[in-house]
């Protein structure tokens, strides 16, 4: 799900917060021992959450005050908050948002408090990296996920075919398909979905070609050459019955209950590391994880473990120090892990993680060891995606691989539609 934050709204909120600031105002709610904490999610999220600052507030004695709101709802309130010189102490950042948040002075930072409130030294480089903007550090990863294919690994049994590793390739899964085809599993089952539809297909297809999804920014980093050799290759895999039917892939409109792995169209989806359990939940067959397939044997993956959440401090708060030693504590404190568990994604501290996996169930130490073990699936963080990229993917990447996959564009002119349409939506900034 993804959202465009209303940018009058985000630029009245700056102004407003750099107007304070230059007046010596100071914001009502700051008080030495009271903290206040927004963050969006659901209720298993707040309920975790709200454990760990009732342990705070008994560790330090600091009051806690945390809202928290779904996505649709959380961005215009702290815009809101913003505007009125009234943000948080601690909001919860998006990779999508941090650049722009940053750039604007609406969220503080932090390299201050490292080495002090802050203790960042074993904390994983790459999520540590994804919190900064122009060099300084302006959010704490509070999880880390990839992108994954999930496999029904029955139904790879009982084609007669070895399960993909994350050795696996596109060719492999080319004779995949052919062998799934042959032997005629559950009435036709194919061995992946549709991937042109998919974003984070494209995205990780584009990084084993030494490009991006998009520049530092905001452009687009790949060109119509791309885009027509991504299309033509899903356009050949259709064509030998690899991958399902637009028909069928037609029937997937979000839910997981209506992916092509839980409708039993297909052994294997794109998905994201920390729906595994969600997906085993559901299902009866086992469910495996493995990496994206490389473009060939042997080169590395364009894989990345993308920050799924980040704390930032109020670039208005009064109480930044008090704030950057929550975050120290909401990130380290082994008990603290036990309670957020996974949910946030992988924790970024080994000691935490230690902490964390004999708590998890089989498949959540199977999600934790997979994105703490990526290899050389694992490559840099792209730059963050600039706002338009929902649109782009919901308009442009999805309509455009169902139009070839009914056959009313070819491969060519999806290519061409794709490169221009993401260039005019991206001018609209």
């Amino acid at each position: 799900m993804s959202i465009r934050l209303d940018r009058r709204q985000f630029l009245m909120g700056s102004s407003a917060l750099l107007a304070a600031g230059a007046a010596g105002m100071s914001p009502s709610f700051a008080q030495a021992q009271s903290l206040r904490l927004l963050f969006w999610g659901g209720q298993d999220r707040a309920d975790r959450t709200y454990g760990v600052t009732d342990l705070y507030t008994k560790a330090k004695g600091t009051q806690m005050e945390a809202e928290f709101l779904a996505w649709n709802d959380y961005w215009p309130k702290l815009a809101t908050q913003t505007a009125g010189g009234n943000a948080p102490d601690i909001v919860q950042m998006d990779y999508r948002y941090i650049v722009e948040y940053a750039t604007r002075n609406a969220i503080a930072p932090l390299d201050e408090f490292v080495g002090g409130a802050l203790q960042l030294d074993n904390f994983d480089a790459d999520q540590l990296e994804g919190g900064k903007v122009d060099g300084k550090l302006y959010g704490i990863s509070l999880g880390a996920n990839s992108v994954a294919t999930l496999i029904n690994t029955a139904a790879f049994a009982e084609a007669g075919v070895d399960a993909p590793t994350n050795a696996w390739s596109y060719d492999d899964l080319m004779a995949m398909g052919e062998a799934f085809n042959s032997a005629n599993v559950r009435g036709g089952m194919k061995v992946i979905a549709d991937g042109s539809y998919s974003e984070p297909m494209l995205h990780n297809w584009l990084r084993q070609r030494g490009k991006e999804l998009y520049t530092p920014d905001g452009k687009l980093a790949f060109d119509e050459d791309d885009a027509i050799a991504w299309y033509t290759l899903w356009a050949d895999l259709r064509a030998a019955g690899v991958c399902v039917s637009a028909e069928d892939q037609a029937l997937d409109t979000g839910p997981l209950e209506t992916t092509m792995i839980v409708l039993g169209k297909a052994a294997a989806i794109p998905a994201n590391s920390n729906q595994l359990v969600g997906f085993q939940a559901i299902m009866q067959d086992d469910v495996g994880m493995v990496g994206y397939p490389r473009m060939e044997a042997g080169s590395g993956g364009g894989h990345y473990r993308k920050p799924s959440m980040f704390f930032s401090v109020g670039g208005s708060s009064a109480n930044k120090e008090a704030a950057a030693d929550f975050l120290n504590f909401f990130i380290a404190d082994p008990e603290a892990a036990k309670i957020l568990g996974v949910e946030r994604g992988i924790p970024c501290l080994p000691s935490t993680r230690e902490v964390v996996a004999p708590t998890l169930d089989e498949k959540g130490q199977i999600a934790l060891e997979f994105v703490a073990n990526l290899g050389d699936l694992l490559g840099a963080l792209p730059p963050p995606p600039p706002p338009s990229a929902g649109e782009i993917d919901a308009s442009l990447i999805r309509t455009l691989g169902q139009e070839v996959g009914f056959g009313a564009k070819t491969p060519e002119q999806a290519g061409r539609d794709l490169v221009a349409g993401a260039n005019d939506i991206l001018s609209r900034g």
